[in-house]
Protein backbone atom coordinates (compact mmCIF):
# COMPACT_ATOMS: atom_id res chain seq x y z
CA UNK A 1 0.00 0.00 0.00
CA UNK A 2 1.14 3.54 -0.79
CA UNK A 3 1.30 5.70 2.35
CA UNK A 4 1.81 9.46 2.28
CA UNK A 5 0.42 12.77 1.05
CA UNK A 6 0.28 14.15 -2.48
CA UNK A 7 0.08 17.91 -2.92
CA UNK A 8 -2.30 18.05 -5.88
CA UNK A 9 -3.01 21.07 -8.06
CA UNK A 10 -6.74 20.70 -8.66
CA UNK A 11 -7.62 22.06 -12.08
CA UNK A 12 -10.88 23.68 -13.16
CA UNK A 13 -13.65 21.27 -14.08
CA UNK A 14 -12.75 18.66 -11.47
CA UNK A 15 -14.53 18.19 -8.18
CA UNK A 16 -12.41 17.16 -5.20
CA UNK A 17 -14.07 13.73 -5.44
CA UNK A 18 -13.06 13.53 -9.11
CA UNK A 19 -9.45 14.00 -8.04
CA UNK A 20 -9.69 11.15 -5.54
CA UNK A 21 -11.34 8.86 -8.14
CA UNK A 22 -8.61 9.65 -10.67
CA UNK A 23 -5.85 8.96 -8.12
CA UNK A 24 -7.43 5.62 -7.22
CA UNK A 25 -7.07 4.59 -10.86
CA UNK A 26 -3.52 5.92 -11.08
CA UNK A 27 -2.31 4.24 -7.88
CA UNK A 28 -4.50 1.14 -7.93
CA UNK A 29 -5.61 1.56 -4.33
CA UNK A 30 -8.89 2.59 -2.72
CA UNK A 31 -7.69 4.06 0.57
CA UNK A 32 -7.42 7.72 -0.47
CA UNK A 33 -9.04 10.87 0.91
CA UNK A 34 -8.88 14.62 0.24
CA UNK A 35 -8.47 17.34 2.85
CA UNK A 36 -10.91 20.08 1.93
CA UNK A 37 -13.42 20.59 -0.86
CA UNK A 38 -12.73 22.96 -3.73
CA UNK A 39 -15.58 23.94 -6.06
CA UNK A 40 -15.33 22.66 -9.65
CA UNK A 41 -14.59 26.16 -10.99
CA UNK A 42 -11.91 26.76 -8.36
CA UNK A 43 -8.35 25.52 -8.68
CA UNK A 44 -5.23 25.18 -6.61
CA UNK A 45 -3.79 23.25 -3.68
CA UNK A 46 -5.62 20.09 -2.61
CA UNK A 47 -3.61 17.80 -0.30
CA UNK A 48 -4.65 14.17 -0.83
CA UNK A 49 -3.86 11.45 1.70
CA UNK A 50 -3.06 7.87 0.77
CA UNK A 51 -3.04 4.74 2.93
CA UNK A 52 -2.15 5.39 6.58
CA UNK A 53 -2.05 9.11 5.88
CA UNK A 54 -5.86 9.13 5.60
CA UNK A 55 -5.78 9.22 9.41
CA UNK A 56 -4.69 12.87 9.21
CA UNK A 57 -7.30 14.01 6.66
CA UNK A 58 -9.45 15.71 9.30
CA UNK A 59 -6.41 17.33 10.87
CA UNK A 60 -5.27 18.82 7.56
CA UNK A 61 -8.78 20.06 6.81
CA UNK A 62 -8.61 22.08 10.05
CA UNK A 63 -5.54 24.06 8.95
CA UNK A 64 -5.65 27.68 7.79
CA UNK A 65 -5.89 28.39 4.06
CA UNK A 66 -4.71 31.11 1.66
CA UNK A 67 -6.53 32.04 -1.55
CA UNK A 68 -6.15 34.40 -4.47
CA UNK A 69 -9.51 35.61 -5.70
CA UNK A 70 -11.10 38.20 -7.96
CA UNK A 71 -14.16 40.04 -6.70
CA UNK A 72 -16.48 41.46 -9.36
CA UNK A 73 -18.59 44.35 -8.06
CA UNK A 74 -22.08 45.12 -9.34
CA UNK A 75 -23.27 41.57 -9.96
CA UNK A 76 -25.21 39.35 -7.53
CA UNK A 77 -25.73 35.66 -8.33
CA UNK A 78 -27.53 32.77 -6.66
CA UNK A 79 -24.25 30.84 -6.17
CA UNK A 80 -22.26 33.91 -5.09
CA UNK A 81 -19.84 33.31 -7.95
CA UNK A 82 -19.79 34.14 -11.65
CA UNK A 83 -21.05 30.67 -12.66
CA UNK A 84 -24.47 31.25 -11.09
CA UNK A 85 -27.66 32.84 -12.32
CA UNK A 86 -27.56 36.63 -12.12
CA UNK A 87 -30.18 37.81 -9.63
CA UNK A 88 -29.42 41.52 -9.70
CA UNK A 89 -27.05 44.02 -11.30
CA UNK A 90 -26.13 47.31 -9.70
CA UNK A 91 -24.10 50.32 -10.74
CA UNK A 92 -20.60 50.16 -9.25
CA UNK A 93 -19.28 53.22 -11.06
CA UNK A 94 -19.38 55.58 -8.09
CA UNK A 95 -17.21 53.44 -5.79
CA UNK A 96 -13.66 54.72 -5.26
CA UNK A 97 -10.48 52.76 -4.61
CA UNK A 98 -10.21 54.27 -1.14
CA UNK A 99 -13.72 53.13 -0.27
CA UNK A 100 -12.84 49.64 -1.47
CA UNK A 101 -9.65 49.51 0.60
CA UNK A 102 -11.36 50.78 3.75
CA UNK A 103 -14.23 48.31 3.35
CA UNK A 104 -11.94 45.34 2.83
CA UNK A 105 -9.83 46.26 5.88
CA UNK A 106 -13.03 46.07 7.91
CA UNK A 107 -13.34 42.33 7.20
CA UNK A 108 -10.01 41.42 8.77
CA UNK A 109 -10.35 39.60 12.07
CA UNK A 110 -13.34 37.54 13.20
CA UNK A 111 -16.74 37.92 11.58
CA UNK A 112 -20.00 35.97 11.41
CA UNK A 113 -20.49 34.42 8.00
CA UNK A 114 -23.68 32.75 6.76
CA UNK A 115 -22.80 29.66 4.66
CA UNK A 116 -24.11 29.80 1.08
CA UNK A 117 -27.02 27.66 -0.10
CA UNK A 118 -24.75 26.22 -2.78
CA UNK A 119 -22.48 24.35 -0.36
CA UNK A 120 -21.99 20.80 0.87
CA UNK A 121 -23.11 21.57 4.42
CA UNK A 122 -25.96 19.38 5.62
CA UNK A 123 -29.19 20.44 7.30
CA UNK A 124 -31.50 17.66 8.48
CA UNK A 125 -29.47 15.17 6.49
CA UNK A 126 -29.70 17.06 3.18
CA UNK A 127 -26.83 18.89 1.51
CA UNK A 128 -27.61 22.55 1.01
CA UNK A 129 -26.73 22.50 -2.68
CA UNK A 130 -29.26 19.69 -3.22
CA UNK A 131 -31.97 21.86 -1.69
CA UNK A 132 -30.79 24.88 -3.69
CA UNK A 133 -31.09 22.93 -6.94
CA UNK A 134 -34.68 22.15 -6.00
CA UNK A 135 -35.30 25.88 -5.68
CA UNK A 136 -35.47 25.75 -1.90
CA UNK A 137 -33.85 28.16 0.54
CA UNK A 138 -33.50 27.26 4.22
CA UNK A 139 -32.35 29.25 7.20
CA UNK A 140 -28.64 28.82 7.98
CA UNK A 141 -26.96 29.74 11.21
CA UNK A 142 -24.00 32.09 10.91
CA UNK A 143 -20.57 30.75 11.76
CA UNK A 144 -17.66 32.65 13.25
CA UNK A 145 -14.70 32.62 10.87
CA UNK A 146 -11.37 34.43 11.04
CA UNK A 147 -9.85 36.45 8.23
CA UNK A 148 -6.17 36.61 9.20
CA UNK A 149 -5.38 39.07 6.45
CA UNK A 150 -6.49 40.45 3.09
CA UNK A 151 -3.85 41.80 0.75
CA UNK A 152 -5.14 43.77 -2.21
CA UNK A 153 -3.10 42.78 -5.25
CA UNK A 154 -4.79 44.89 -7.91
CA UNK A 155 -7.79 47.19 -8.26
CA UNK A 156 -9.28 47.67 -11.70
CA UNK A 157 -12.84 48.54 -10.86
CA UNK A 158 -15.26 46.86 -10.95
CA UNK A 159 -12.70 44.06 -10.30
CA UNK A 160 -10.54 43.62 -7.21
CA UNK A 161 -7.86 40.95 -7.06
CA UNK A 162 -6.84 40.02 -3.54
CA UNK A 163 -5.07 37.43 -1.41
CA UNK A 164 -7.04 36.13 1.56
CA UNK A 165 -5.59 34.18 4.50
CA UNK A 166 -8.33 32.65 6.62
CA UNK A 167 -9.46 29.97 9.02
CA UNK A 168 -11.06 26.69 8.03
CA UNK A 169 -14.70 26.86 7.05
CA UNK A 170 -14.42 30.29 5.38
CA UNK A 171 -16.32 30.65 2.11
CA UNK A 172 -14.48 33.07 -0.16
CA UNK A 173 -17.59 33.34 -2.36
CA UNK A 174 -19.53 34.58 0.66
CA UNK A 175 -16.74 36.96 1.64
CA UNK A 176 -16.85 38.48 -1.85
CA UNK A 177 -20.62 38.89 -1.67
CA UNK A 178 -20.43 40.38 1.83
CA UNK A 179 -17.82 42.93 0.72
CA UNK A 180 -20.03 43.88 -2.22
CA UNK A 181 -23.07 44.27 0.04
CA UNK A 182 -21.17 46.49 2.47
CA UNK A 183 -20.06 48.69 -0.42
CA UNK A 184 -23.66 48.90 -1.61
CA UNK A 185 -22.86 47.58 -5.07
CA UNK A 186 -23.28 43.86 -4.53
CA UNK A 187 -20.63 41.51 -5.83
CA UNK A 188 -19.66 37.97 -6.66
CA UNK A 189 -16.51 35.89 -6.91
CA UNK A 190 -15.10 35.76 -10.45
CA UNK A 191 -12.18 33.38 -9.88
CA UNK A 192 -10.51 31.45 -7.06
CA UNK A 193 -7.13 29.78 -6.60
CA UNK A 194 -6.13 28.15 -3.32
CA UNK A 195 -2.44 28.95 -2.97
CA UNK A 196 -1.84 27.35 0.42
CA UNK A 197 -3.44 24.77 2.68
CA UNK A 198 -1.54 24.49 5.95
CA UNK A 199 2.08 23.70 5.05
CA UNK A 200 1.23 22.75 1.45
CA UNK A 201 1.94 25.48 -1.10
CA UNK A 202 1.15 26.06 -4.76
CA UNK A 203 4.76 25.92 -5.93
CA UNK A 204 5.18 22.33 -4.73
CA UNK A 205 1.84 21.07 -6.08
CA UNK A 206 1.45 18.60 -8.98
CA UNK A 207 -1.25 18.26 -11.61
CA UNK A 208 -2.91 14.90 -12.11
CA UNK A 209 -1.14 14.24 -15.40
CA UNK A 210 2.22 14.80 -13.66
CA UNK A 211 1.28 12.34 -10.92
CA UNK A 212 0.22 9.82 -13.55
CA UNK A 213 3.57 10.25 -15.28
CA UNK A 214 5.53 9.71 -12.05
CA UNK A 215 3.43 6.65 -11.22
CA UNK A 216 3.89 5.23 -14.73
CA UNK A 217 7.67 5.45 -14.31
CA UNK A 218 7.48 3.92 -10.81
CA UNK A 219 8.75 7.20 -9.29
CA UNK A 220 5.72 8.24 -7.26
CA UNK A 221 7.81 8.15 -4.08
CA UNK A 222 9.70 11.20 -5.36
CA UNK A 223 6.64 13.44 -4.92
CA UNK A 224 5.00 11.57 -2.03
CA UNK A 225 5.21 13.52 1.25
CA UNK A 226 5.70 11.37 4.39
CA UNK A 227 2.77 11.69 6.78
CA UNK A 228 4.99 12.39 9.81
CA UNK A 229 5.91 15.78 8.29
CA UNK A 230 2.42 16.92 9.30
CA UNK A 231 3.65 16.81 12.90
CA UNK A 232 6.76 18.96 12.50
CA UNK A 233 5.77 20.86 15.66
CA UNK A 234 6.19 17.67 17.70
CA UNK A 235 9.70 16.75 18.87
CA UNK A 236 11.24 13.65 17.35
CA UNK A 237 12.03 10.68 19.63
CA UNK A 238 12.61 6.95 19.30
CA UNK A 239 11.59 3.98 21.43
CA UNK A 240 14.22 1.52 22.61
CA UNK A 241 14.23 -2.09 21.42
CA UNK A 242 13.18 -3.20 24.91
CA UNK A 243 9.91 -1.24 24.79
CA UNK A 244 9.23 -1.54 21.09
CA UNK A 245 6.54 -4.20 21.56
CA UNK A 246 4.73 -1.96 24.06
CA UNK A 247 4.73 0.81 21.46
CA UNK A 248 3.28 -1.53 18.83
CA UNK A 249 0.50 -2.46 21.24
CA UNK A 250 -0.32 1.18 21.97
CA UNK A 251 0.78 0.97 25.62
CA UNK A 252 2.26 3.91 27.57
CA UNK A 253 6.05 4.07 27.34
CA UNK A 254 8.23 4.80 30.39
CA UNK A 255 10.55 7.78 30.11
CA UNK A 256 13.63 5.53 30.27
CA UNK A 257 12.38 3.66 27.19
CA UNK A 258 12.30 6.70 24.92
CA UNK A 259 15.32 8.52 23.54
CA UNK A 260 14.63 12.26 23.12
CA UNK A 261 16.77 15.09 21.77
CA UNK A 262 16.29 16.89 25.10
CA UNK A 263 14.71 16.14 28.48
CA UNK A 264 10.95 15.57 28.09
CA UNK A 265 8.56 17.91 29.82
CA UNK A 266 4.90 17.92 30.81
CA UNK A 267 2.35 18.08 28.02
CA UNK A 268 4.76 18.10 25.10
CA UNK A 269 3.87 16.05 22.02
CA UNK A 270 6.40 13.69 20.46
CA UNK A 271 6.77 11.89 17.15
CA UNK A 272 7.99 8.48 18.22
CA UNK A 273 9.83 6.22 15.81
CA UNK A 274 10.79 2.55 15.89
CA UNK A 275 14.44 1.51 16.39
CA UNK A 276 14.48 0.80 12.64
CA UNK A 277 13.54 4.44 12.00
CA UNK A 278 9.94 4.28 10.79
CA UNK A 279 7.11 6.33 12.27
CA UNK A 280 4.95 4.73 14.99
CA UNK A 281 2.72 7.52 16.24
CA UNK A 282 2.12 10.68 18.25
CA UNK A 283 2.57 10.56 22.03
CA UNK A 284 2.23 13.11 24.82
CA UNK A 285 4.53 13.16 27.84
CA UNK A 286 3.07 13.09 31.38
CA UNK A 287 5.54 14.07 34.08
CA UNK A 288 3.44 12.68 36.94
CA UNK A 289 3.79 9.10 35.63
CA UNK A 290 7.04 9.82 33.77
CA UNK A 291 5.49 8.19 30.73
CA UNK A 292 4.64 8.85 27.09
CA UNK A 293 1.00 8.11 26.30
CA UNK A 294 -0.31 7.40 22.81
CA UNK A 295 -2.53 9.98 21.11
CA UNK A 296 -2.62 8.57 17.57
CA UNK A 297 -1.17 5.37 16.12
CA UNK A 298 0.02 5.24 12.53
CA UNK A 299 1.04 1.59 12.27
CA UNK A 300 -1.36 -0.73 10.47
CA UNK A 301 -2.96 -3.36 12.77
CA UNK A 302 -0.91 -6.10 11.12
CA UNK A 303 2.29 -4.17 11.71
CA UNK A 304 1.37 -3.46 15.34
CA UNK A 305 0.55 -7.14 15.90
CA UNK A 306 3.78 -8.37 14.38
CA UNK A 307 5.94 -5.61 15.83
CA UNK A 308 7.44 -4.80 12.48
CA UNK A 309 6.77 -2.63 9.46
CA UNK A 310 5.35 -4.32 6.35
Amino acid sequence: MINGILNIYKEKGYTSHDVVAKLRKITGQKKIGHTGTLDPDAEGVLPVCLGRATKVCDMLTERDKTYETVLLLGKITDTQDISGTVLEERDAGSVTEEQVKECIRGFEGEYDQIPPMYSALKINGRKLYELAREGKTVERKSRRVTIHGIRILEIRLPRIRMEVSCSKGTYIRTLCQDIGERLGTGGCMESLVRTRSGRFGLNESHRLDEVEDFAGRDRLSEILIPLDTVFEDAQKASVSEKYFRKACNGNPLPAEGVLCESAPYQGRRYRIYAPAGYFIGIYRYHEKNRSFELEKMFLDPEEAASGRKN
